[in-house]
């Protein structure tokens, strides 16, 4: 939730009138579309409740990404995002930013679904993740928590948390 507000916080808002039970007042809400949330798969679906709950209007879309344990590159398995992304903020979700690769492979498709302005929400990176996503995209800003010392020989954060969809999802071998 924190990262949701941190990543929210320069948003445009409009004032609207409402009633109240005691009388009517003016209120500022998100002006333009409802943002869309990206969970990129399956990771990213341990970050939406806390960020549904900061913004509960978007609307959530899922790009599916694996990482190839041999070459470390991502594979694009689904995706199914909402309509007019070239008129929202998309803000793209996953826990770890290792390699990039699949954040960046994520934001590719993104892009080619129409989305103009995006963000990248994770929970830790590593410094080549970050290096990865700057080179490839240097319009989508990065919000992480946490920015770990390196990746090991296997791609994995280190310090890190292990793989994040096994831990999240109990799968771990």
């Amino acid at each position: 939730m924190l990262l949701a507000y941190s990543i929210t916080r320069d948003l445009p808002v409009v004032d609207i009138n409402l009633e109240t039970p005691v009388c009517q007042t003016s209120s500022p809400i998100l002006d333009g579309k409802k943002l869309a949330l990206i969970s990129i798969l399956r990771a990213g679906n341990g970050l939406l409740d806390g960020i549904l709950e900061v913004i509960p209007s978007a609307r959530v879309g899922f790009v599916g990404m694996y990482r190839d344990e041999e070459t470390l590159e991502p594979v694009e398995y689904y995706c199914k995002v909402p309509a007019e992304l070239e008129n929202r903020l998309v803000i793209a979700v996953d826990p770890m930013l290792a390699t990039g690769n699949s954040s960046v492979a994520a934001i590719d498709r993104l892009k080619k679904e129409g989305a103009k302005e995006l963000r990248l929400l994770c929970l830790l990176a590593a410094p080549e993740g970050v290096s990865r996503m700057k080179d490839a995209h240097p319009d989508v800003p990065i919000f992480t928590a946490s920015l770990d010392e390196k990746l090991n020989e296997h791609g994995y954060i280190v310090p890190g948390l292990g793989d994040a969809g096994d831990r999240l999802f109990g799968t771990q071998s």
